[in-house]
């Protein structure tokens, strides 16, 4: 199974989906809990939500392995996303309700963590970074969207629900400020939703490394609520009525990114 799904477009936007695989190989399934097999913490169907990128004209990559195999949005050193916060791993050994993830005695050693690391992430990681190379020799800036979702209401790293839309750039490092400042004032106009910039998520791993200003790469997560378009329960089902209206804010949140890039 290839490691990701890519569609090459030639508009000044990536949008990355690093949490939206479900495939366990077997050899790494069978060392599972059984809820584990589950992928419960997966971002779902956030290629759904974002299908209308393409057609935007956006390069779009989405992962294909899931989470629990190892995380595409973790530091390949394991260092930790938030200091003195629980943070899960590269390879995370627990879900987000602190359940275990293996078997006892069947959590993977150093070798099989960097076996994990070279044979999934690094791909994702090297075609991300290619594909940012090639769009910015057709532009002098660029955009890279993370297409992220969570459940509405997860105790082990924020009390109470969620914001809707949670946008991250890095506590401001990773984008420029003028951009930020559109996003952030086109999600707070939609009285659909609320909306918060550098709140709880304030962006990755991947937010963090790629987006450089400087040269001209303007990186922006966004962390988005499932409650706004799916049942957060087993089996997690999609729910178009209520998704289309998340997906129209999605779209013009992208709308802003070209506009910016335009101007």
């Amino acid at each position: 199974m290839d490691i990701y799904r890519l569609h090459q477009g030639d508009a000044p936007l990536i949008v990355s989906m690093p949490h939206v695989g479900t495939h366990l190989p077997a050899p790494i399934s069978d060392t599972m809990t059984p809820i584990a097999r589950h992928v419960v913490d997966t971002d779902w169907h956030v290629d759904k939500l974002y299908d209308m990128a393409a057609a935007m004209g956006a390069t779009t990559i989405a992962a294909t392995h899931a989470r629990y195999v190892v995380d595409l949005n973790r530091a390949p050193d394991n260092r930790p996303l938030y200091a003195g916060a629980d943070n899960t791993e590269l390879v995370p050994l627990t879900t987000f309700d602190h359940e275990p993830i293996y078997l006892p005695g069947q959590e993977p050693h150093p070798e099989e963590i960097r076996r994990r690391v070279d044979t999934y992430w690094t791909p994702y990681h090297d075609r991300l970074a290619s594909e940012i190379a090639r769009l910015r020799e057709r532009h002098d800036k660029i955009v890279l969207w993370e297409g992220h979702s969570i459940r509405s209401h997860v105790a082990r790293f924020f009390e109470g629900q969620l914001p809707d839309f949670n946008l991250g750039t890095g506590g401001g490092t990773s984008c420029d400020a003028g951009l930020a400042e559109r996003i952030e004032t086109e999600a707070a106009a939609n009285n659909a939703f609320t909306s918060v910039m550098n709140g709880r998520f304030k962006g990755g791993y991947i937010t963090r490394q790629y987006g450089q200003p400087a040269k001209g790469v303007h990186a922006i997560q966004l962390e988005l609520s499932q409650i706004t378009y799916m049942e957060e329960d087993l089996p997690f089902r999609y729910l178009p009525a209520t998704a289309e209206p998340t997906r129209a804010a999605i779209a013009r949140l992208l709308d802003v990114c070209l506009e910016w890039t335009a101007a």
